[in-house]
C-alpha cells in the first residue's frame, strides 16, 4: 500500500537563527536587469565596478566569457559572481545568444572578505547552482518585475528578496567547487597579468602596443604573444574593448555628451568613437543609450510594433 503524503506539514524556524546581514554588513540592491537571447545580440563589452558586485545567473546559451584573467565556458544554471574590481566580458551575438539576469549589489561587507566580495578573491568566479537554480531564476523574476513594472513598495520588496538571492548563493558556493585555478602559476602568467594591470590603468590614455612595451620593459611581440595566450585576445584588442566597455557604462549611468564621453576612454575624435563602438556593440552609441534602460513609466506598457 502506498504511503500517503500528509495534508498539512507544520515547519518551524529554528529559534538559534540570527540574520548574517548585521552591523556594517548592510547591502543594498542597485539594479536587476533581465537579459533576453536576441537583447544578448547587443552586448555588455569589457567592464569592471569598483563600488559594486554583480550577480550574473545564466538562464540559457552557452559561450566563453572573458572574467579576470582568462576566457571561462559559462552554461545555462551557472552562477557568476563578480566582486567588485573584477573585469568581464559578457561575450554574445548572432548564434551566441544568452538569456540571464544581473543583479547589482552595494554596501557587501561579508566577515573577513574586502568591502563589496562575495567570495574570496582567488575563489573562482563560475559556480554550477544545480537543484538551487529555480528558486534562485523565481527570486530574479520577482525582483525584475517588481521594480520593472512599478509596483507599490517595489524597493521595500526586493530588498528583501535581495537577502533571500544572497543566502542562496552562499548555499551554492559553499556547496560547490567553482573554477578556481592552481595554485600555482606559471612565470608567463605572471608576466600576463602585470600587463593586464597596466592597460586597466592606462587604457584612457593614448597606449599603442610599443608604449606598452617600453614602459614594461618587454618586446612588443612578446608582450602579445604572452597576453593572448592567457586571455584568448591580443593587448590591442583588449584595449579597445576595455575602452567601450567603459563607454556603456558611462553612457547607461550618467547624461554626459556623447563627445566628453569618447574623450574619457581614450578617443580623439566621437567619429573614430561611433564606428569602433558600432562595430563591437551592433549599434551606435547614441542608440545603445535609448535602448538599455526601461523607464518605470515606460516598462509594462505594450510595446511598439517596429515597422
Amino acid at each position: 500500500m502506498a504511503q500517503q503524503t500528509p495534508l498539512n506539514v507544520q515547519c518551524f524556524v529554528k529559534k538559534e537563527f540570527q540574520s548574517m546581514f548585521v552591523g556594517e554588513n548592510d547591502p543594498r540592491l542597485l539594479y536587476v536587469s533581465k537579459i533576453s537571447p536576441d537583447a544578448s545580440t547587443h552586448p555588455r563589452v569589457m567592464h569592471a565596478h569598483d563600488d559594486l558586485i554583480e550577480l550574473l545567473l545564466i538562464c540559457s546559451g552557452s559561450s566563453e566569457f572573458l572574467i579576470h584573467d582568462k576566457k571561462k565556458l559559462i552554461r545555462p544554471g551557472d552562477l557568476l559572481v563578480y566582486n567588485a574590481g573584477v573585469v568581464h566580458d559578457e561575450i554574445s551575438g548572432p548564434g551566441v545568444e544568452i538569456g540571464s539576469y544581473c543583479v547589482a549589489i552595494g554596501g557587501l561587507h561579508m566577515p573577513g572578505l574586502r568591502e563589496n566580495a562575495l567570495v574570496p578573491d582567488d575563489a573562482g568566479y563560475i559556480f554550477p547552482t544545480g537543484a538551487h537554480f529555480e528558486a534562485m531564476r523565481a527570486l530574479c523574476e520577482m525582483m525584475f518585475h517588481s521594480l520593472s513594472t512599478g509596483e507599490p513598495r517595489a524597493e521595500v520588496f526586493c530588498h528583501s528578496l535581495m537577502h533571500a538571492l544572497l543566502v542562496k548563493a552562499l548555499a551554492v558556493i559553499g556547496g560547490r567547487e567553482a573554477d578556481a585555478e592552481a595554485a600555482e602559476v606559471e612565470e608567463p602568467h605572471v608576466l600576463g597579468l602585470r600587463i593586464k594591470s597596466y592597460i586597466d590603468e592606462h587604457y584612457t590614455e593614448p597606449i599603442t602596443l610599443q608604449s606598452m612595451g617600453e614602459a614594461l620593459h618587454i618586446s612588443p611581440y612578446y608582450l602579445s604573444h604572452v597576453f593572448k595566450q592567457m586571455s584568448g585576445y591580443s593587448p590591442v584588442q583588449y584595449l579597445l574593448r576595455r575602452r567601450i566597455g567603459e563607454a556603456q557604462t558611462l553612457l547607461i549611468t550618467t547624461d554626459l555628451p556623447i563627445t566628453t564621453i569618447a574623450g574619457m576612454v581614450g578617443y580623439d575624435t566621437q567619429s573614430y568613437f561611433n564606428l569602433q563602438f558600432t562595430k563591437n556593440v551592433g549599434m551606435p552609441p547614441k542608440k545603445f543609450r535609448q535602448n538599455y534602460i526601461v523607464s518605470a513609466e515606460e516598462a509594462g506598457k505594450p510595446k511598439k510594433k517596429k515597422r
